[in-house]
């Protein structure tokens, strides 16, 4: 039985109850005459197109009752006079509430058994401009937006086939927020694709709070000790159309101007656009310089600490790199407190206002380098290799990646602390089988295509090769 399947009077109460009209002044509610009838439209202040709407009003006050006698029900109405190419027509409370509350005009009518749903919203947005985060040195200058229609047609933009498939997903109970699933179908690894839209059918939530973040949360409930990203994030809409191409899955959740892609191993890390935009030797210097980066970053402090306790066990023309002149504090609570400094001044850089930047930075490379050093608190190569371990995590395309390896320093600097070489040699076995044992969201291995071996997909992965020879590679 149609939920509006009651005299309009009724229909009309229950709508107004449902929406709860009266207790928000944006909830606007419009009554009009069709011909003879009686009619109601409902809408959000703020989310329709104005003029079109007017329009659609002039329209529909221009009908006679013999024309409406001939659309007895909403469809045929439907059919017949409205010309409004983004409509439909619903016989349930919830979706005409949702679809309102979303953005969309509902119509209530005297004599049908079915609501009408228009759909001329516009959403504020800001302008599409290059994300901070995710910078180019050649190529297009635009970004994702918080408007999720204009992110999905800067994707549309690129991949004109028909095979590119967006699907539309409602999360959340109570918040009901549009999740869009995009794939190429004749590429997409079907188990893979399974695997995720199995999560989001089982999201059980009222409502994703943070958009993106709360979704990643919602995929990944068991995910608490275990530092490695599982997803990766782009603002680029050229990035993402890339990884479509691919055979990746991209995601994008209403009111976030970034998109997720799965899925996601660790060798996905070293790759970025800007290899892309060069010749295929120089993007393969960029791979090369990333990945070295990345195990630089993570090994570089604490071999140099573990060795620094040994000094005599290297040559003696190698001892200039150790601490000529220690002071009274452990060289390990020194670069322990130097971890937590760099990350007090990336905290402090976000709440810091733009006109204010220049100052912070004299002021952060006075204290903690200078001063610090002056004082005793620390020593000259305790700041520089910092200094430096902190310059190679921004060399990674990835901030999560960038924060798991510094968990993963700072395991390694307890252990050595603790246990000497033993401890050393102990957190690298500990590293290596965390990421062995991590799954990525599908339930696949991380080390994908090392384990399983895939020779095409690890080639792709560690060299930039000519477009045109370039194979779109399937995950196993």
């Amino acid at each position: 039985m149609s939920d509006f399947a009651y005299p309009y009077a009724a229909n009309l109460v229950r709508v107004r109850d449902a929406l709860r009209v009266k207790e928000s002044f944006d909830l606007l509610e419009k009554r009009i005459r069709l011909g003879e009838r009686q009619a109601a439209f409902f809408c959000v202040d703020g989310f329709i197109k104005d003029e079109m709407f007017e329009k659609v009003l002039e329209h529909f006050c221009k009908l006679t009752e013999k024309q409406l006698k001939e659309a007895p029900d909403a469809d045929a109405f439907l059919d017949a006079y409205v010309t409004y190419i983004e409509a439909q027509t619903t016989d349930k409370l919830d979706v005409f509430v949702s679809m309102v509350l979303s953005g969309a005009v509902g119509m209530v009518a005297d004599g049908f058994d079915k609501a009408l749903i228009l759909d001329p919203r516009t959403y504020p947005s800001r302008a599409i401009e290059e994300p901070e985060s995710d910078r180019l040195l050649r190529g297009p200058h635009e970004g994702f937006v918080e408007t999720l229609v204009c992110n999905t047609a800067l994707i549309r933009r690129r991949i004109r086939d028909p095979q590119l498939t967006v699907r539309l997903w409602q999360i959340g109970r109570r918040s009901r927020t549009d999740v869009v699933v995009c794939y190429l179908d004749d590429k997409v690894n079907r188990r893979h694709l399974r695997a995720l839209e199995q999560k989001l059918a089982a999201i059980r939530v009222d409502a994703l709070t943070l958009g993106q973040e709360s979704l990643r949360e919602c995929l990944l409930p068991g995910q608490i000790w275990n530092p490695f990203p599982r997803f990766r994030y782009t603002e680029r809409p050229d990035t993402a159309a890339a990884c479509l191409y691919d055979g990746n899955v991209i995601v994008l959740v209403d009111g976030t101007p970034s998109a997720l892609i799965v899925p996601t191993g660790i060798f996905d890390f070293i790759q970025d656009i800007n290899d892309y935009y060069f010749t295929p030797f120089i993007g393969t210097f960029f791979k090369f310089v990333r990945g070295f980066m990345f195990l630089l970053s993570l090994l570089f402090v604490p071999t140099w600490y573990v060795l620094s306790l040994h000094h005599t066990l290297l040559p003696e023309r190698l001892w200039f790199i150790f601490v000529n002149h220690p002071n009274g504090v452990s060289i390990f609570f020194q670069l322990i407190v130097s971890e937590f400094l760099i990350d007090m001044l990336r905290l402090a850089s976000l709440n810091t206002p733009n006109v204010l930047s220049n100052s912070f930075a004299v002021i952060g490379a006075l204290v903690l380098g200078e001063f610090g050093v002056s004082s005793g608190l620390f020593v000259h190569e305790v700041v520089m290799f910092m200094a430096f371990t902190s310059i190679s995590n921004f060399v990674l395309p990835s901030f999560e990646l960038g924060f798991s390896v510094k968990y993963c320093r700072m395991l390694l600097l307890t252990l050595t602390y603790m246990f000497d070489f033993w401890g050393f040699f102990a957190g690298l076995l500990v590293i290596v089988l965390v990421v062995c044992f991590t799954k990525t969201i599908e339930g696949y291995t991380y080390l994908y295509p090392l384990i399983p071996f895939d020779k095409d997909a690890l080639v792709s992965a560690l060299f930039r090769r000519r477009i045109r020879v370039k194979q779109n590679n399937r995950r196993l």
